[in-house]
């Protein structure tokens, strides 16, 4: 059997697995959706976002991209965050990177790969803000795994620095913003011990003001 009709035949064998526990499985999932949490993760297939926290479908909301980034122009990262949060009302949104990313890797070096350069140049501007530290350890694979920890932090950050995160914790004093790394060799996911909530200071620079109600 080829990996395309696999696909299908493991679907099929799914869904009597889930019927075989809950004949109203289906029936309940379809009603609706509440999940309380938003995971932004990568991309990389190793990473799958409910398997590796034993969640079960509903129970996050999911978005995806190369290295977990949050960047401000991205409209899919946006508008997947403006749903969950002022729409299913998560209440925490987790970006969560893993150890032995492949962009973070391809963002260290200098060799061209194509379009995704433009996306790498994110993770780049993290390593030049991080330079001494990250300059100072001379093991190359502490060095790699560090960068990832401090892009998630970064992502993290780039975060508090939206308006609908803002003016959620305007609105309802949630959500609140963590930082996690997982590891391809364990299976185990850190927690970076940052987090974000209505409490945390940012810098004026990047506050911004309640919308103004224009009367008519």
């Amino acid at each position: 059997m080829d990996v395309y009709r696999s696909l299908l035949e493991g679907n099929k064998q799914w869904v009597q697995e889930k019927l075989g526990e809950d004949p109203n499985f289906f029936n309940d999932l379809a009603k609706g959706q509440s999940p309380q949490v938003l995971w932004i993760g990568c991309s990389d297939s190793r990473v799958p976002a409910n398997e590796i926290t034993r969640t079960k479908p509903g129970e996050i909301f999911v978005h995806r991209n190369i290295a977990n980034m949050v960047v401000h122009t991205d409209m899919n990262m946006l508008s997947v965050l403006d749903y969950a949060v002022n729409v299913l009302k998560v209440r925490h949104v987790i970006v969560c990177g893993h150890y032995g990313c492949g962009g973070v890797l391809a963002a260290m070096g200098s060799q061209q790969f194509g379009i995704i350069d433009n996306w790498l140049r994110n993770i780049k501007d993290v390593y030049r803000i991080y330079s001494k530290e990250l300059d100072a350890i001379e093991d190359d694979k502490a060095r790699f795994d560090r960068l990832v920890e401090l892009n998630v932090m970064e992502q993290v950050f780039d975060l508090t620095k939206t308006s609908i995160i803002q003016n959620a914790w305007r609105e309802r004093n949630l959500p609140i913003v963590h930082g996690w790394v997982y590891s391809l060799n364990t299976g185990i996911i850190k927690d970076l011990g940052v987090s974000f909530d209505k409490s945390s200071q940012l810098n004026t620079i990047y506050q911004i003001e309640a919308k103004k109600v224009e009367l008519a």
